[in-house]
């Protein structure tokens, strides 16, 4: 039992350091809800929590953090329609505002190879 009781105080310590679960709720203005998204080498990392969200006007924020050239792209879920893409330079962050529909987004990065990100959206 001590072993167990150790175990998940080590775990809720390594979850409090890491942010992992504070995740905030993504901020919405004047009818756009902002997402940031920092772009590492070979992953993406979300400010916000991508659960829950519903079809809409959105604003990504991308920043490179990389530290090379990547890129940007942003599809709808089902269609695989581009909604957006853009090349980031070291250290740059650029902005997009596209409407979000039912069938959700999904994005990656074709420059620093990741996987695409899949995101659905309730209605």
């Amino acid at each position: 039992m001590r072993k167990l009781i150790m175990s998940l105080m080590l775990l809720m310590s390594v979850l409090g350091l890491t942010g992992v679960g504070h995740a905030a709720t993504p901020e919405t203005v004047d009818g756009v809800t902002v997402i940031h998204l920092d772009e590492y080498n070979g992953y993406f990392a979300a400010r916000e929590t991508l659960a829950g969200l519903k079809p809409g006007k959105y604003r990504f924020v991308v920043t490179n953090k990389a530290e090379k050239m990547v890129g940007f792209w942003l599809q709808d879920n089902e269609t695989h329609e581009m909604l957006d893409r853009f090349p980031l330079e070291p250290g740059e962050t650029k902005e997009t505002v596209v409407n979000i529909t039912e069938n959700g987004f999904r994005y990656r990065c074709p420059i620093n190879p990741t996987p695409w990100y899949p995101v659905g959206v309730s209605k």
